[in-house]
């Protein structure tokens, strides 16, 4: 097990190595099971964490907020267009400020070709960890809960296991690329068989599928890429069909182009999930565009799970927190 994690910065999961994913699983487990059972777990006392949106938020901002209280500290929550930033402040000068103030920072920055950099940025001044709420390209506290989420509901020896990242119509807004791509380099690292399904124009970067491929090789694992929604779906033990936006082949920030439009039929439904094997998951990041990305039925239906998923939010990012500004 691997031990040393204080002022480590978690901006990707594919920079912790999978000794380091593996303890953080560990601490997820054993904080749900301390949660569930009402035991105070007061390892973070007095410290705190701040948290910077660009944008708006559910599942994160309150896992992070009910998951630094429940480990005894505090949150501040910080919307960007309140801070200094809307009148230009660089990265710099608010990580270095706000680390002589606090434990951890946290950042959510998902403009496009924007977001990764500007996180980079502030871990390179800040000596507390830069934590990645999600930007352009990663969504690691996503990821790691999904990874929870599958191992909790299919083993943890997810080997074999054939898990499909499949695109899905939808018209909330044009959405980042980074929860399926923290799925594709993450899924094959643990030895399943993924599948990532798309129409054409809604490629991930080429680096991506090369590191996809790269981990699958390196740990027992495969990944290909469909074009056919139904062969995604077809004997997969677990499906998660969701949105992502175009930017790789346009950057417009239009949420509504031709290229969505032609592909309404790519959606979850009764039929397609009838595809998969018996018991297989249903998953999704949340907030779904019911209606156009997954039929009621589905979602709400007997293989969703997608509200412990949820749940498992707070337990990933609780230990997270508690292994970044404690630990060793």
């Amino acid at each position: 097990m691997q031990t040393i994690f204080r002022g480590k910065h978690f901006i990707t999961l594919q920079e912790w190595t999978r000794e380091e994913i593996d303890t953080l699983l560990d601490v997820s487990y054993d904080l749900k099971m301390q949660f569930a059972l009402d035991r105070p777990t007061n390892y973070l006392p007095n410290k705190t964490v701040f948290l910077m949106f660009f944008e708006q938020s559910t599942r994160t901002r309150n896992s992070m907020e009910a998951g630094i209280t429940q480990l005894g500290g505090h949150a501040h929550f910080l919307d960007t267009s309140n801070m200094q930033i809307a009148h230009g402040e660089v990265p710099k000068d608010t990580a270095v400020i706000l680390s002589r103030m606090g434990h951890a920072i946290a950042c959510r920055n998902c403009f496009w070709k924007e977001g990764n950099a500007y996180l980079r940025e502030m871990a390179k001044w800040s000596p507390v960890p830069i934590i990645n709420m999600q930007d352009d390209l990663y969504h690691p506290l996503q990821g790691i809960a999904d990874l929870m989420t599958i191992q909790e509901k299919r083993g943890k020896n997810t080997r074999g296991l054939k898990v499909s990242v499949i695109w899905a119509y939808a018209t909330t807004h044009k959405k980042p690329i980074s929860v399926p791509l923290t799925q594709a380099l993450l899924f094959p690292r643990y030895g399943m068989e993924v599948t990532l399904a798309y129409p054409k124009g809604y490629e991930m970067p080429d680096w991506v599928i090369e590191q996809a491929k790269k981990n699958a090789l390196e740990n027992g694992g495969t990944f290909r890429i469909t074009n056919d929604q139904e062969e995604a779906y077809r004997n997969a033990d677990v499906v998660i069909p969701k949105n992502w936006g175009n930017w790789v082949t346009n950057e417009s920030k239009a949420v509504i182009d031709s290229t969505l439009e032609a592909n309404k039929h790519w959606k979850c439904t009764e039929e397609r999930m009838a595809l998969t094997d018996r018991h297989s998951l249903y998953m999704h990041a949340l907030p779904a565009d019911r209606v156009n990305e997954v039929e009621d039925s589905v979602i709400d239906g007997p293989h969703s799970a997608i509200y412990d998923e949820a749940e498992n939010r707070l337990h990933t990012a609780k230990a997270v927190m508690a292994l970044t500004m404690g630990g060793r």
